[in-house]
């Protein structure tokens, strides 16, 4: 069985141009509107409309393989762990299956290893000449409450300690309060104190209250220059849903006609099954199309997933499911 062009594509988009950002515009935040019901009908498609099956969906599930970053925020994280982490992240899934598939060749890996600033040069040093690059959540991790100038610092900390990418967390006040001015100052610093590395504005979706509020941070973190959009931290009760997610995409599809600039969604949190990436790919590839299949443009924040991914491509080839614990994650 061969489905490498399934997996690589027929035109993958391989820019990984930044969005430079733009002045801010109140009167199309204030403006913005949601129909949360129109929304939840369109989310509520999403899982019965679009099947895949045979070697489609094992295309589909070794593309979502490469779009994961694989993460590990635990108080009890260790360099043995990190490290574990990113052998997987170099071999996400078993040789064998790989070699069954035609894909033994191909160099498949994770979009990213993603962990706390202290770990970072554990992550850089395992991940050398890689090309797997290490994100970094900073700027208050996960409330985002510590002093302005000590989450600046922390990025900047984590860029010189070697992170590509950072997952900065806005103030969820800001937008509770409809201070979009305070948001965009506050992103527009995370992202100069960046630099070259690429920012991911993590929006925490489950504690702004309203679909509105989301559509409004997105549009706001955006035009601040944000390269990515981002769900949740992971720690919130509601994380990642289809909902939000379509609400973020849709500001995406504006911003891109309005600017002509493409920015990058990351849903994280509460994805932890085959079936619910597959999910989450439909929604990219029917609301802002096939670029947005491309790690440039989308990520899975993810660490229990991929152990669910390489379990389902398993059944693929052998036609049988092994236990569970026999894919670890790290």
């Amino acid at each position: 069985m061969d489905i490498r062009e399934d997996v690589l594509g027929a035109a993958p988009y391989e820019g990984s141009e930044r969005n430079s950002g733009t002045a801010l515009e109140l009167d199309w935040v204030r403006q913005a509107h949601v129909n949360r019901s129109a929304v939840e009908r369109r989310a509520a498609t999403l899982p019965a409309r679009r099947s895949v099956k045979k070697q489609w969906q094992l295309a589909w599930l070794l593309k979502a393989v490469t779009l994961i970053d694989l993460t590990t925020l635990s108080g009890d994280d260790t360099p043995g762990r990190v490290r574990r982490l990113c052998a997987k992240a170099l071999q996400p899934v078993r040789a064998d299956l790989l070699a069954r598939l035609g894909m033994a060749d191909q160099g498949l890996t994770t979009a990213a290893v993603c962990v706390y600033h202290d770990m970072v040069p554990v992550a850089v040093d395992a991940l050398q000449g890689s090309g797997v690059p290490v994100a970094a959540v900073s700027a208050g991790f996960p409330a985002g409450l510590s002093p302005f100038e000590t989450r600046l610092e922390e990025v900047g900390r984590s860029v010189r300690a070697g992170a590509a990418e950072i997952d900065i967390v806005i103030s969820r006040r800001h937008v509770l309060t409809g201070d979009w001015q305070a948001l965009y100052d506050e992103v527009r610093a995370f992202r100069d104190a960046a630099g070259e590395a690429h920012l991911k504005a993590i929006l925490a979706t489950g504690e702004l209250g309203t679909l509105r509020n989301v559509y409004r941070a997105s549009l706001v973190a955006m035009m601040a220059g944000a390269d990515f959009i981002k769900t949740s931290t992971g720690k919130e009760s509601v994380n990642a849903t289809l909902p939000v997610g379509l609400v973020m995409a849709r500001a995406i599809r504006a911003y891109l006609e309005r600017t002509g600039r493409r920015v990058g969604f990351k849903p994280a949190g509460g994805v932890r099954t085959a079936k619910e990436a597959l999910t989450w790919l439909a929604l990219m590839k029917e609301e802002l199309g096939r670029p947005w299949l491309e790690p440039a443009l989308f990520r899975i924040g993810a660490s229990s997933l991929l152990a669910d991914i390489e379990r389902q491509v398993e059944h693929g080839v052998t036609g049988r499911y092994s236990a569970g614990f026999r894919h670890p994650a790290g």
